[in-house]
């Protein structure tokens, strides 16, 4: 079962993944995008996806064109070795900006020291 917490920061918001995101399990997900707020910065924190399938990726694309209309900017961190080899096979990682949170920028995100420990899900 996909679990979802969501840690707000300011203007920066991170989602807390648990779990599979696959057929079946993407509701919540779905759900908690359309009451999303209105944000700079969207983290979508994958440490601990255990798997993604096209129905998760099909909700990430979504995310995505929601978060590219509102001007937000939206980055997934720490895929796993699997969820991250599903990118690759689909070529979605040239589409979204994936990155390890220990090499996230400090002038890319706002007060990034402060939000390299906020946005930490594990």
């Amino acid at each position: 079962m996909l679990k979802i917490s969501i840690k707000t920061f300011e203007n920066v918001a991170t989602l807390c993944l648990r779990g599979p995101v696959v057929v079946g399990e993407v509701r919540p997900l779905r759900m908690m995008i359309e009451t999303l707020p209105k944000i700079a910065t969207l983290l979508l924190d994958l440490t601990r996806v255990t798997m993604i399938d096209a129905a998760g990726l099909g909700v990430l694309l979504e995310l995505r064109e929601k978060t590219k209309v509102n001007g937000t900017e939206l980055r997934l961190l720490n895929p796993t070795e699997r969820v991250n080899r599903v990118f690759e096979i689909t070529r979605l990682n040239t589409v979204f900006e994936i990155t390890a949170i220990s090499v996230m920028s400090v002038n890319r995100i706002n007060q990034a020291v402060a939000l390299r420990d906020f946005a930490r899900c594990a």
